[in-house]
């Protein structure tokens, strides 16, 4: 029912950068946020931003001042400017979608394949 393209992951080196993108589509009535969460060997998936459909931001506290979320509504596309990156950004990187699939349906949360981000020397 939704589909996503994320892409972008790789192998940084530290203090590097790089940029994630990751496309939705499908049968989708009203997206309320997307956003980009990240898993690393042995540990919980955690929240790294996310972007509401008005705009409003939230950024876990190791990526402030370092990563930009950013989306743009007609493509239903969000964007994961990574900078300044160290070796503990290590991860891979999922996409995230809340979303009502149908009109009267509640909110769901919808998540992506997910992509590696290696930073290493």
């Amino acid at each position: 029912q939704v589909q996503f393209v994320e892409s972008g992951g790789g192998l940084v080196q530290p203090g590097g950068s790089r940029s994630l993108s990751c496309a939705v589509s499908g049968s989708i009535f009203r997206i309320y946020a997307m956003g980009w969460y990240r898993q690393a060997p042995g540990k919980p998936r955690e929240l790294v931003a996310t972007i509401t459909s008005g705009g409003s931001t939230n950024y876990a506290d190791s990526v402030k001042g370092r990563f930009t979320i950013s989306r743009d509504n007609a493509k239903n596309t969000v964007y994961l400017q990574m900078n300044s990156l160290k070796p503990e950004d290590t991860a891979v990187y999922y996409c995230n979608l809340v979303a009502a699939l149908r009109i009267g349906d509640r909110s769901g949360n919808y998540w992506g394949q997910g992509t590696q981000v290696t930073v290493s020397s």
